[in-house]
This record gives C-alpha cells, structure tokens and sequence, in this order.
C-alpha cells in the first residue's frame, strides 16, 4: 500500500509499503481523510524534536476518518462498513491514571503517527479501543463535508477539550491564537453559550477567517485587548481564556486582561520560557490549567454531540489536497496562511 514515510532527513517519502496485519483487538480503517497537523510539519522538517522522538521508516498521520475494513479477533462491537475516526493517543490501561479512568494522563502513551504507524496510508490499523464510531453512516450516507469534517475529529477534540474545560454560559470569553484548533475552540464557545468572544494573532489571513466565522478579531501588534473590551460595553476583564497560540506574550497578555477569578485553559505549547506575574496570578485568585490530547472518552461524547446539535466547524478547513498532491499540502499548511488543509486519501493527482 502507499503511504508517507518518515526518511531519516528532512522529507518524508510516498512510497509502498507492506499491508499491516490485524492483530487481536485492532481493527484496520481504509484512511478516506486525514488532516495535517504541526506534528506532522515538525517531523516532515526533521527538527531536533522529530529526531528524539521519531523512528525513520515510521508512517506518519494521526488525524483520520475513513472505514472499517476487517476486524481482529475478540472485537465484538465493530464491524466492517462503520465510518470511524480515532483517537490518536493509544494508552497503556495499567497505569495508576488509566485504572482511575483518567486514561488522557497514562504516563506511557503511544502516539499514533508518532510512536506507531499512523494514518498517511491507504490504510491503519489501531486497536478497537481507539476508533470512535459515527453512528448508523455508511460510506454511501456520507457526504464529502462530512467525511472532511470526521477527519479532523482529533484537533476538533483538541478544541472542545480546551474550551469546556471552565463554564462559559454568559461568560467573556478570550481566544488568544487564530489557528484551526483556537477558532473551533471559539465556535464551542459561542454554540454554549459564551457572551462576549474576542479573538486575537497577528497573521492576516487568519484573522480574516476570524472574522468571516462572525467573531471579533484582533491583531494584537496593532491593536489592543483593552479597546476591544470597551468596543463589546464590558466593565470587567474577561471571565475565560483560551490560550491556544504558544505565543511568549500571549499569556502575561490574557492575565492583564482578565477578571479576578478568571480562569485560563492552555493549550498552545510555548516556544520559550514565560515571564509572567505570578503577584497578579495570586491576587486576583486566577486559575491556570494546562491541557492535552483530548478526555477518552468524555470529549468524544461531547465532539459528537456538539455537531449533532447545529455546530459547524467545516469553515476551518479551507484546503484540500488529493493523496499524491502532499507536498502541496504540506506547503500550504506550513505557509500559515490557511485554516486546516486535509488530504483526499481516495482520490489521485
């Protein structure tokens, strides 16, 4: 089968490679979709990230939606023809937090695409545990915003988890990170109920599919938080906020402008060291709380619902690249210019 191949040297590689087997308590997907993620950029740059953390010869991919096409041994609640995505984190199930149910935080996770064969191939296998069903579809049922939509489940995951970490019924809400995962993050939070949604970066083109999504957008070089609060009528600072940038000055930025007893979910990984006002952190009571991955499987459960409900995060995705067209894809992806690019597994150059 083809896939994408991790080399060794800055590059991945289309090449063929052997079909897996189907161990006992896997299942193997047809990938149909699979979205590019900044993992993926950094191992196709071949970073010093990539080379601690990533074996050559490794097919690399974790965000997918496609189809159940065989089913291991012992797997009983999954057959042939489902539309799945999955759940890219594969967790140990012995450790202290997987037996506490708290199976996002197992100590010895495997990645998929990372440490495990991943999901840039014409097929994956993961083990039944991992694949999330979209109910009573199947291919024929399915339409292609659909199945692009299934294919980003995992950074949709990554948004619904940050966003729902504090309540946002009436609440101010920043959004500090114009990137895919920030602006679904910032739909999440106006579909439940947020009042007041600002959110800030300084790339052009992401603020402009900002603002086309119907949300207040900034770009904090030129503009400030401060007037935006005044624009929207608020007397105090914002309730919540969602760091999801990485941005050095994005987080002293979100604790100036927050209420006391605000609350902050963090997402975006830092690219260096923060100084920030631990003083103020501690006066105005303010909670800071770091997040990864997604809750297995509560966030799951709350993605699906949100979307069977009326939310649309398709206007994310604003490229889309067939299989043999990757390195176009990759391209546009690293330009920053665009929302989510996502690859057509089922169709040729």
């Amino acid at each position: 089968m083809r896939a994408l191949v991790t080399t060794g040297e800055p590059g991945l590689r289309l090449t063929d490679v052997p079909e897996p087997a189907t161990p006992p308590g896997h299942v193997a997907v047809r990938v149909l979709r699979a979205g590019i993620c900044g993992t993926d950029l950094h191992i196709d740059a071949w970073d010093a990230w990539a080379q601690a953390s990533v074996q050559p010869g490794l097919v690399v991919g974790h965000e997918l939606a496609g189809e159940i096409v065989e089913v291991g041994e012992g797997v009983a609640d999954l057959r042939v023809g489902q539309i799945v995505s999955a759940e890219g984190h594969v967790v140990c199930g012995t450790c202290r937090n997987c037996r506490a149910g708290r199976r996002h935080l197992c100590i010895r996770t495997s990645n998929l695409g990372v440490q495990r064969d991943g999901a840039f191939a014409e097929r994956v296998v993961v083990p039944a545990t991992n694949v999330w069903v979209h109910p009573d579809r199947t291919l024929d049922e399915v339409s292609e915003a659909e199945l692009d939509v299934f294919g980003i489940f995992d950074p949709f995951g990554n948004a619904v988890h940050t966003a729902l970490k504090f309540p946002l019924v009436g609440e101010d809400v920043l959004v500090t990170g114009a990137g895919p995962i920030g602006l679904m993050a910032a739909a999440v939070a106006r579909h439940v109920g947020a009042r007041h949604i600002l959110v800030t970066d300084v790339a052009p083109a992401r603020l402009e599919l900002a603002r086309s999504m119907g949300f207040e957008a900034i770009d904090v070089r030129t503009e400030r938080i401060e007037d935006a609060q005044r624009r929207f009528g608020m007397r105090e600072g914002f309730d919540v906020a969602l760091e999801m940038s990485g941005a050095p000055s994005a987080l002293p930025a979100i604790i100036d402008n927050l209420n006391f007893g605000g609350s902050i979910a963090m997402l975006g990984l830092p690219s260096q060291s923060i100084d920030i006002d631990w003083a103020k952190v501690v006066s105005h009571m303010l909670t800071i709380q770091g997040i990864y991955g997604r809750e297995m499987y509560e966030t799951w459960y709350a993605m699906s619902s949100l979307a069977e409900t009326g939310l649309d995060v398709s206007p994310v995705i604003t490229h889309r690249f067939a299989f043999d067209d990757w390195r176009d894809a990759f391209e546009t992806a690293r330009s920053g210019t665009a929302g989510k690019v996502v690859l057509d597994m089922t169709k040729e150059a």
